[in-house]
């Protein structure tokens, strides 16, 4: 067997997974009991309770705990992260762009509140578990930022003498800090409610300036 049949049968393996009721209840246990009782004071029994399953089915689909917080990343997460590049790719300016880019970010975790919870806590993780998984998420977010900004530049609609990683930076820390802020807040209000304000803070901070006469 060649690596490409390795590959291909990984792949399947998978889909079959992804495709399970059972696989995808467990996920959304796992992450309603992560969230709720952080990873490490977590047990494989209480996200099968969650989930309604027996204890030994969790070993059906999973290796062991750490295993199933890699599939939450690598398969739950990333399904909204895919829909970010869609939703970015049917507006053509670069703020309208990363207004999309937002408001779909905010409202996908507004659906999902634990989701959103553990996402930020495993991020800012000195030592993260789903290490792997959570790079390549942040990689896809950072480069759909980054073509985003450099349009902006080429349309005249941002500074080019920022340094580009800065930008980048400034833009996720702003849209993490919002999230935080609303996960953590006894207030009941719409995330997804200060997506545009909050670009046009963006925009305001690292927008070209109209020369004035003085």
């Amino acid at each position: 067997m060649n690596i490409h049949s390795l590959s291909r049968d990984k792949k399947l393996k998978v889909t079959k997974r992804s495709n399970n009721d059972k696989y995808n209840r467990i996920l959304e246990a796992a992450v309603k009991v992560f969230s709720t009782l952080g990873f490490f004071q977590s047990t494989v029994s209480q996200i099968a309770k969650e989930a309604g399953v027996a204890d030994g089915t969790i070993y059906l689909y999973f290796k062991n705990k750490e295993d199933i917080l890699g599939n939450v990343f690598s398969y739950k997460t990333k399904q909204v992260f895919d829909q970010f590049r869609e939703e970015v790719n049917k507006a053509e300016r670069a703020k309208d762009k990363l207004l999309s880019l937002i408001k779909r970010h905010l409202e996908e975790f507004e659906r999902d509140k634990n989701l959103a919870n553990l996402y930020l806590v495993e991020t800012y993780q000195k030592v993260r578990t789903a290490e792997d998984q959570i790079k390549e998420m942040s990689k896809m977010y950072l480069d759909i930022i980054s073509e985003i900004v450099k349009l902006g530049q080429n349309e005249g609609t941002i500074r080019t003498d920022l340094d580009i990683t800065l930008v980048k930076r400034f833009i996720i820390g702003a849209v993490h800090e919002v999230i935080f802020t609303w996960v953590r807040s006894a207030n009941d209000y719409r995330l997804s409610f200060v997506a545009e304000e909050l670009v046009e803070l963006i925009i305001k901070g690292i927008g070209t300036c109209d020369k004035r006469k003085k």
